[in-house]
């Protein structure tokens, strides 16, 4: 706008000086045709939530908490079978997603993510572990429903090629768009994402410009956690939307139903063990045991 505003004020000017009448063709510049300027591309990320039957109070707390923190989500009802998530797709087109985070319930107790750019993928599942609300944890910090967040990434995502793919993905869902419908235009937290012992650990702080106990002293940021935490076990990452080729597979990873056996088997070990020292406890007083003496009270009044 202000280049086209100079060419006028140019011509206006050009027009005082040479009088008042047509302008000949020689006489435009170059500088007076109105180029039109490039459209500026549009963040249009947009994510579908969901989840399956049977997660617990804590998951649907933590669903609700991530629906607040991103106003640029879209929440849908759960998904009734877990066996058919090739449907997943064409439910987040029909909501013009084009980002799904679904939360899948196993027994009861185990949480499983899917973190999957749709409808070409790739998709992340990842383990979900240590969950701990906003409701929960009660802390002091505090963040406008609405506003954006800043991403900050571990180093440690740069090392590895799951690493930058797993943040190139994140970036995608957790970045607020600037022109999203819900967003208000305010930065006043930072969503961190941190790899260690090769899990990825979600916090969520509060920018604190002055210090509370000082008001009207000098500017002084600071953080303060606001919540949810939770921890992310990466597991598979494939590479259409909610399969295909396997990407990446992590080898240290245990199912929690693997660890459970574990520790039945363990507690099993020890009842075995102790049922086998009873037993050669009473072998072992068997064996020590004396004949009866010929003189015995029982043999002598007998």
């Amino acid at each position: 706008m202000a280049p086209l505003l100079t060419a006028q004020k140019a011509y206006a000017a050009k027009l005082d000086a040479k009088g008042k009448g047509k302008r000949k063709a020689e006489d435009i510049d170059a500088e007076d045709v109105d180029v039109q300027q490039p459209k500026q591309k549009r963040n249009k990320q947009r994510v579908l939530l969901l989840s399956s039957r049977g997660i617990t109070h804590r998951m649907r707390h933590l669903m609700n908490d991530l629906e607040a923190l991103l106003p640029h989500v879209k929440k849908d009802s759960k998904l009734d079978s877990k066996s058919q998530l090739n449907l997943l797709p064409e439910i987040a087109d029909l909501n013009n997603c084009n980002n799904t985070l679904y939360f899948e319930a196993r027994r009861h107790e185990d949480l499983y993510m899917w973190a999957t750019k749709t409808p070409n993928g790739p998709s992340i599942k990842l383990h979900v572990q240590n969950v701990h609300t906003m409701d929960e944890l009660k802390m002091t910090g505090n963040c406008l429903k609405g506003s954006r967040g800043i991403l900050s990434f571990d180093k440690a995502f740069g090392e590895t090629e799951w690493g930058k793919l797993t943040r190139e993905v994140f970036t995608h869902i957790f970045g607020v768009p600037p022109l999203a419908r819900k967003a208000k235009p305010f930065i006043d937290h930072v969503l961190t994402f941190s790899i260690l012992d090769n899990k990825i650990w979600f916090r969520n702080f509060q920018i604190m410009e002055k210090d509370p106990l000082q008001p009207n002293g000098p500017p002084q940021t600071s953080l303060v956690e606001i919540g949810p935490r939770f921890v992310l076990t990466p597991i598979r990452i494939f590479e259409g939307a909610f399969g295909g080729a396997i990407v990446y597979s992590n080898p240290e990873f245990v199912t929690p139903a693997s660890v459970r056996s574990m520790i039945r088997h363990a507690k099993g070990d020890k009842y075995r063990q102790r049922k086998e020292a009873q037993e050669e406890t009473s072998k072992r007083k068997e064996f020590r045991k004396r004949e009866e003496d010929v003189l015995a009270v029982s043999k002598v009044f007998a």
